[in-house]
């Protein structure tokens, strides 16, 4: 499997919000729909997220943004891990992992109790990654935030 080469980890900057909602866009649109929630978060991901406490982070390979997370703010010390997304261009070079294991590090130094995220079964690839790097599977809520999820997982840090 090839591994990009020169991946930067970057936090938000204006001027990447847009790829932040086209990114997200595409695999929605790929394997469901797109939600009103997502269209909240993604449309004014500033607003949304930045502003209330949350991070969004990008891989950067050269000029191009190649992924995309979220940590948004769910209440103190617990952050919903959301909106991770990899360019299908850059897809097969270990850049999900490479964000996840930043995640994961952000999470910790920041001394966050937890990280929760949503997820549907479908995305098997993602599912394998977020096991890997320790979440377990918590029950879903019956008022989940997104009407595709049929998955809820957690990580204790």
């Amino acid at each position: 499997m090839k591994t990009a080469q020169n991946i930067v980890i970057i936090p938000f900057d204006p001027k990447y919000a847009r790829d932040f909602a086209n990114l997200n866009i595409a695999w929605l649109e790929k394997y469901f729909v797109i939600e009103p929630h997502d269209i909240e978060l993604l449309e004014k991901c500033e607003k949304t997220i930045i502003n209330k406490g949350g991070y969004i982070f990008f891989a950067k390979v050269a000029t191009d943004i190649a992924g995309t997370f979220s940590l948004i703010k769910t209440e103190e010390g617990i952050y919903e891990l959301g909106k991770m997304t990899v360019s299908s261009k850059f897809q097969g070079q270990r850049i999900g992992q490479q964000l996840m294991t930043f995640c994961m590090e952000f999470a910790k130094d920041q001394h966050w109790k937890k990280l929760i995220l949503y997820s549907n079964t479908r995305l098997e690839n993602a599912i394998h990654i977020y096991r890997k790097y320790g979440f377990v599977e918590i029950e879903l809520e019956k008022n989940s935030p997104y009407l595709r999820s049929n998955i809820k997982m957690e990580y204790n840090l």
